[in-house]
């Protein structure tokens, strides 16, 4: 009752559209681009046709089996949602982070039979580009997710050992190599046996998701589930 007080007293524009509200979404922006109805694929999260309603990984999947054992996302990283995330990353605008973890907390739960990890790990810098933006905003995130879902947020059980160009930036072909040992971790203890949640604000190739993820799987990881805000759709990766 205090919060909805508040937002009556104080209340502020949605995000996407600028009406006036108690929420930083407001329910038409949220029904439009967040409710359930995407069909995707279980295992990279791409969109599904229409027709396939059962949840089977996609071809692509199928045929080259990715490191990872699903992905959830809340979105497609498109017009005007994709604003959000660069606002969120090159703006500063760190209260969107708890959006994006509601959101996807969101997904999550309306993704049902999916196992929930024992710990959340956020997709890591490296030391230059973190030094550069001041935060992490797979950290960002993760932290009011973990608090939503009940699971742990471990900041470190992963770290990136060298750094590597933006993908956004790198030649398709040429990813894979940008993110070759990339990563490593710390303590197996922590990783052996366990099922670990990625997360990130935006999944595009997935090459970075798949590099972190089969790390995880040769230290003894025994289920990697991404949990990205955004998915690209693949005719833009």
């Amino acid at each position: 009752m205090a919060h909805r007080l508040l937002g009556l007293l104080l209340p502020c524009n949605c995000v996407l559209c600028g009406a006036s509200g108690p929420e930083l979404l407001c329910p038409g922006c949220r029904a439009q681009f967040f409710a359930a109805g995407t069909a995707r694929c279980p295992s990279c999260a791409n969109p599904l046709p229409a027709a396939d309603t059962a949840p089977v990984p996609c071809g692509r999947c199928q045929a080259d089996r990715p490191a990872f054992d699903a992905t959830v996302a809340a979105a497609d990283y498109a017009l005007p949602v994709d604003r959000l995330v660069l606002q969120l990353k090159f703006a500063r605008q760190l209260a969107l982070a708890r959006l994006f973890a509601g959101l996807l907390a969101e997904a999550v739960l309306r993704s049902g039979a999916v196992p929930r990890p024992a710990l959340l790990c956020p997709v890591p810098l490296g030391p230059q580009r973190l030094a550069e933006r001041g935060f992490n905003q797979a950290l960002e995130i993760a932290r009011p997710l973990g608090k939503r879902l009940g699971i742990a947020v471990a900041p470190r059980l992963a770290v990136r050992v060298r750094e590597t160009a933006a993908q956004s930036s790198m030649l398709h072909g040429a990813r894979q190599a940008n993110l070759a040992r990339a990563f490593a971790i710390p303590e197996r203890a922590l990783v052996e046996g366990r099922h670990i949640g990625l997360v990130d604000d935006v999944m595009s190739s997935g090459r970075t998701l798949q590099e972190l993820a089969a790390t995880l799987k040769r230290h003894g990881a025994a289920r990697v589930t991404n949990y990205v805000f955004a998915r690209t759709p693949p005719n833009t990766n």
